[in-house]
């Protein structure tokens, strides 16, 4: 009976050992995956990324190629040559803590979610600023009549055909800025490589790229020969970006970044006078765009 007993319990433990050999092989065959860095064979985290959601808050300054502009409608139809903008960024205060006033400045806002441990598709709205520096002297070609739009503005001295011409834009002729603003809403893709993470691999810098596209949501504030508003949010366009960027993790949750973008966009209904269903404004603005964030990731 002693003897049937022992027998017993050795069977016993002997299945519960095995159990436990087989809980650590299966723990050993099926690792959690973590994305591969371009920067070394050796993966340093022990968790993935996979299945988390982002999100970000920063503000951004912004640099743009020269554009040339068309204005068209009724007795007009023009097109101003390599055109000088240039943002308008709000100087470091206060009111980049003031929750009432935190959106005036260049402002991103961004959510994402990881596809994988080293791939996420986000959404972001990029809030730019873009003002044409007034008065300065470019080329026009196309026809301004002595009057435009209807009911007719006068256009004075501006009046007549171009071909080349060089002519000095000043205030009574045009005031043009997207600064409420030149928005980017856009979905990006992108890819993360770990370039160092601590001995806590808590901590941890990773550099960032991705590709993006999306709509160009413009609130242009125009006046051409005197006439015009600072008119309603449209979508004018779309456009294109890609990226790069570094993110400094604190820990696996909180972060900062620093990316540059350069983006290219084509807008072909911009609104200038008010009068949207005749005039209307078109041009593609290359930009770069370096933004400073800090972002929470669960």
């Amino acid at each position: 009976m002693k003897k049937s007993y022992l027998l017993l319990l050795f069977l016993v433990f002997g299945q519960k050992i095995k159990a436990q050999e087989n809980t650590t092989t299966n723990t050993t065959d099926n690792p959690v995956k973590i994305g591969k860095s371009i920067f070394g064979n050796e993966v340093k985290r022990d968790f993935s990324r996979k299945g988390d959601f982002f999100v970000h808050w920063g503000y951004n300054h912004s640099w743009y190629d020269n554009s040339n502009i068309n204005f068209k409608g009724p007795g007009y139809d023009f097109t101003l040559k390599n055109v000088v903008a240039r943002d308008r960024q709000s100087p470091l205060s206060l009111e980049y803590l003031n929750p009432g006033q935190i959106t005036t400045p260049q402002y991103n806002i961004r959510a994402g979610y990881f596809i994988a441990d080293n791939y996420s598709v986000s959404i972001g709205w990029d809030h730019m600023k873009y003002v044409v520096d007034i008065p300065q002297k470019v080329a026009i070609t196309g026809v301004i009549g002595d009057e435009i739009s209807t009911p007719g503005v006068p256009t004075g001295a501006y009046a007549g055909t171009y071909n080349g011409q060089m002519i000095d834009v000043k205030s009574d002729m045009l005031v043009y800025e997207h600064t409420d603003g030149f928005n980017y809403a856009n979905i990006e893709i992108a890819r993360y490589d770990d370039i160092w993470v601590a001995r806590s691999r808590q901590t941890s810098l990773t550099l960032e790229t991705g590709i993006g596209g999306g709509m160009i949501v413009p609130r242009t504030d125009a006046h051409l020969f005197g006439q015009g508003r600072n008119n309603h949010w449209n979508v004018a366009g779309y456009g294109f970006s890609a990226e790069a960027g570094l993110k400094f993790y604190v820990s696996k949750h909180l972060y900062f970044q620093n990316t540059t973008k350069v983006g290219w966009t084509k807008l072909k209904t911009i609104h200038t006078t008010g009068r949207n269903d005749l005039d209307k404004a078109s041009q593609e603005i290359k930009f770069v765009e370096n933004l400073f964030a800090i972002g929470y990731q669960f």
